[in-house]
């Protein structure tokens, strides 16, 4: 396996001496001294050496590591310690634990940096230093299908160790991705594991390490008998006090508990439904811009096509940038509803067909299974709400809450990418009064309380979906018009 395989498939971030001392100051400062210190993928030793150093009372210290070059040269660096350390091959997936762990006195520190790929990543590349493929967080339906059930090997390594310390006087202090120190708080919380205390330290990734990664040290605590919902998160390793508290509340991870606690009663199921753009996987073929009385797709191709299917339409960026008076974008939208049959369009624009049949083989080749068994050319997230004259909509990608009112262009309904989500109205009164409702100081405040800024796609379609428009207007003072007649059962029977 070639040198650059080798160190994706065992997530090889070596842990900078400096970076593993500043790591060691701080937990010597924040918690009890351990009496115990495990690194349960300890690579060339770093956080051993520094934790030795600033816990030198510790009456065990114990290294493991697949990787048999990076045993010897954990080995060599601990070299002058005494018997009380040690430095073992294990394959962390498929050691048992249990019998590695038991006996060690308390407080035990589990601390370290475990590798920084995904599950999918090391599939594409045959790699084996992975667990055993399960579904380990339960997910299924649309989830498992759009790769939601993809993970992160940390996450799966630090939701063990966050089982190794359950009921014992221990603390866990491991580098990761940010989000995915989320999960791994979101999952003990959920699960009412008994975690006293939690915080998150942001750190220098591309400085420390090379990765263009939001990145950080999550630090928590185990003690019998206590369990608390909330983390406090600190800008940098040195910082002398937290920006902010993140927490779980009513079944939810909140990025601001404080905002939460004030705007919760705006919480609920609305009748208002929000839908995200249509999704084809293919913006190559399905995409356009228009050029005289033709259209010139991604691939650079000029082609006529029939108007009957295409739909003047904005992309995220656009959207977020207020681009949204002239679009200069066309979709191609093959069905008006998820499951219809596509085979209509070849009597009804034949030129639409014919272009469709060309391009076949790109858009047989869409890996989502969403696909399966489905209508040929088939696009998923349509339905009547697709169509309507008039649209409350944002961006999921862009770092501001900025919902913007669409009507039609020519005649036809503006259409989103599936990266925006959009609330559909048939009235441009009703439409701009829920514009107003949204970006008002309450709305912004909820939202603001769920969305991590950091993430890849901060607004999600789950998150807006929490805040109950009913109860917003009321805390405004504005009275909205129902929702349209069936529209929430429209949206459940679709299962988008």
């Amino acid at each position: 396996m070639a040198r650059k395989a080798v160190k994706i498939e065992f997530g090889d971030f070596q842990t900078p001496a400096a970076l593993a001392g500043d790591v060691c100051a701080l937990l010597a400062r924040a918690m009890p001294h351990p009496a115990s210190i495990v690194e349960p993928s300890c690579g060339t030793g770093a956080f051993l050496v520094a934790a030795l150093r600033r816990f030198p009372k510790a009456k065990a210290a114990l290294g493991f590591e697949i990787n048999p070059r990076y045993v010897e040269a954990a080995r060599r660096a601990l070299a002058g310690a005494d018997a009380r350390v040690s430095v073992e091959r294990v394959d962390f997936f498929r050691a048992d634990w249990g019998r590695l762990l038991r006996g060690l006195p308390e407080p035990l520190l589990i601390i370290g940096n475990p590798p920084w790929v995904t599950n999918a990543a090391l599939g594409r590349m045959s790699g084996s230093n992975l667990p055993a493929k399960i579904n380990f967080l339960g997910l299924g339906g649309m989830d498992a299908m759009t790769g939601k059930s993809n993970f992160d090997i940390s996450e799966w390594m630090l939701l063990n160790h966050l089982h190794w310390i359950e009921g014992r006087r221990a603390t866990l202090a491991m580098l990761c991705k940010t989000t995915v120190a989320r999960k791994v708080l979101a999952y003990a919380w959920r699960k009412r594991m008994g975690l006293g205390r939690a915080s998150i330290y942001a750190i220098d990734a591309a400085a420390h390490f090379g990765a263009a990664v939001d990145a950080c040290l999550l630090v928590c605590s185990s003690t019998p008998g206590r369990r608390a919902f909330d983390c406090s998160v600190h800008d940098a390793i040195d910082a002398e006090a937290p920006t902010r508290a993140i927490g779980f509340r009513d079944g939810q991870m909140v990025a601001k508990a404080a905002l939460y606690d004030r705007w919760k009663h705006l919480r609920g199921e609305s009748a208002h439904r929000w839908r995200s753009g249509p999704k084809h996987d293919c913006s190559g073929v399905m995409e356009f811009r228009k050029e005289g009385g033709r259209y010139r797709n991604g691939l650079g191709e000029l082609v006529e096509l029939e108007s009957r299917y295409l739909y003047p339409m904005l992309k995220s960026a656009e959207l977020a940038n207020g681009r949204t008076e002239t679009p200069k974008r066309w979709m191609l939208v093959t069905q008006r509803s998820v499951g219809e049959d596509t085979s209509a369009i070849r009597d009804r624009a034949p030129k639409t067909w014919r272009y469709l049949q060309a391009h076949a083989d790109r858009l047989d080749r869409r890996r989502s299974s969403i696909y399966r068994n489905r209508p040929r050319f088939s696009m998923f997230a349509v339905g009547p709400y697709t169509f309507s004259p008039w649209k409350v909509a944002i961006s999921g990608f862009y770092k501001r809450l900025d919902f913007r009112t669409l009507g039609e262009a020519g005649g036809k309904p503006i259409l989103l990418d599936d990266t925006c989500y959009f609330l559909p109205f048939d009235d441009e009164r009703q439409a701009r009064l829920t514009a107003g409702l949204l970006n008002s100081e309450p709305a912004r405040g909820f939202l603001n309380a769920f969305v991590f800024w950091d993430a890849k796609r901060p607004v999600t379609i789950d998150i807006l979906r929490r805040l109950d428009i009913g109860a917003l207007a009321l805390e405004c003072g504005i009275e909205l018009e129902p929702a349209a007649p069936g529209e929430r059962d429209a949206s459940r029977a679709s299962g988008i």
